[in-house]
């Protein structure tokens, strides 16, 4: 299934909900859909479409309980489990990211996309707000379509032929809060460290388009190349991925549900709420290997 590019020329047509774009590059609020009740399959339908072609979509009023929430990830994908983080009792594809008001470092603050370091990364991520703070706490998103389009034709093609080493050792501020408790003597066994080797250039297996695949957090450097070697390239697509025109930003409500594209989107969630919990729910949906 090819989904149209968005901002390149018209809205799809939706019967059944309310699509409103963010920004030309990506991101759109969906209205219509309550998760309280069972969703017809055409609903389900749409909001999958409209995921396609914006790459992460935004459903407001989801005050849903744990079971409604996994439900309708389950419409959507297959949930897997975060490598590093244990599930909530009872519902352990659901993990907790969370900020407590002592605390100055928030979970993943840094431009990514999940779990890159995975041999097969998740094809999506669901993140349901259930305590926000008064003011801060917005989630940036990056269209790396985008990014990989606005790439010179001689850049892209010498990208084709790279792949990179990702992994999860390599950057300190993408830690989960388990991990930091555990680096200041709080308990818990040390994790697992996660390596994978995947094409710089991605083709997204359900609309064909190609996006970047490295991220500041996870990217050390190109296959068969040292780190300083491949530090110059990757740090000019590291700044140019994430250029304005690629973006869009998200201000949480209560409630609040994000759905984003892990194969063609990365993510930063702003850590500017010092003093305030932040208590997110996440699920993530199991995805392929990267071509």
């Amino acid at each position: 299934m090819t989904a149209p590019p968005a901002g390149a020329g018209g809205e799809a047509r939706y019967e059944h909900i309310r699509v409103t774009p963010l920004t030309s590059a990506l991101g759109a609020e969906i209205e219509g859909v309550d998760l309280r009740s069972d969703l017809d399959e055409c609903v389900v339908a749409e909001i999958r479409r409209a995921w396609l072609q914006h790459l992460v979509v935004f459903l407001r009023g989801q005050e849903v309980a744990n079971e409604r929430f996994l439900a309708f990830a389950r419409r959507i994908g297959t949930p897997g489990r975060y490598p590093f983080v244990p599930g909530l009792e009872g519902h352990p594809e659901i993990i907790a990211v969370t900020k407590l008001p002592h605390e100055t470092v928030n979970f993943g603050g840094i431009w990514h996309s999940d779990t890159a370091y995975l041999e097969e990364p998740p094809m999506g991520t669901m993140l349901l707000a259930r305590e926000v703070p008064p003011v801060g706490g917005d989630t940036l998103f990056a269209s790396m379509y985008a990014a990989y389009e606005a790439l010179s034709p001689a850049l892209q093609r010498v990208l084709a032929s790279l792949r990179a080493v990702n992994t999860s050792e390599l950057a300190d501020v993408s830690k989960t809060r388990e991990d930091r408790l555990r680096d200041t003597g709080g308990g818990g066994a040390p994790a697992t460290g996660y390596e994978a080797v995947h094409p710089v250039v991605r083709t997204h297996p359900e609309t064909g388009r190609k996006a970047l695949y490295v991220s500041v957090a996870h990217t050390a450097r190109f296959e068969g190349m040292t780190a300083p070697e491949s530090r110059p390239l990757l740090e000019y697509l590291f700044d140019h991925q994430v250029r304005p025109e690629f973006t869009c930003r998200f201000r949480w409500t209560v409630g609040a549900l994000a759905l984003w594209d892990n194969r063609c989107a990365q993510h930063n969630p702003v850590n500017d709420y010092h003093g305030y919990a932040r208590h997110m729910h996440r699920i993530t949906l199991r995805g392929d290997r990267p071509v």
